[in-house]
């Protein structure tokens, strides 16, 4: 008898383990459809988010363009006429020159005897 209480007695602590198994394997699937799910429901707000961006972009994009257009439109109108009639002139230009380091002074001609002008620069 006692030997039937020895292997009665290990049934039940290994159907204590199958069950305390079993028990993990469940919640661990459990966890992992609910963490799929989660992504998955992620994966669809993204996606449509990403829809309403396109057509915002879109609506942009349109605005963009006939931007451009009126802006070139514009740019064809300005002429000198009309530049003068809001008042704007035009000016003379005045350019400023050095002369270079190799100048005489004075003489138009090279001769041995001429001489470098000094502090030209």
């Amino acid at each position: 008898m006692s030997l039937k209480f020895k292997m009665h007695g290990q049934s039940i602590l290994n159907n204590n383990i199958e069950k305390l198994v079993l028990n993990i394997v469940f919640w661990s699937f459990g966890a992992l459809a609910l963490w799929y799910v989660f992504i998955l429901g992620n994966m669809v707000s993204d996606i449509v988010q990403r829809r309403t961006l396109e057509s915002d972009a879109r609506i942009l994009s349109k605005e963009v363009a006939d931007l451009e257009l009126r802006y070139l439109s514009a740019a064809n109108t300005i002429d000198l006429d009309f530049s003068h009639a809001l008042g704007f002139k035009e000016t003379k230009a005045n350019f400023t020159t050095r002369k270079p380091l190799g100048s005489l002074s004075g003489s138009t001609s090279i001769s041995p005897s001429a001489e470098l002008a000094k502090n030209e620069i």
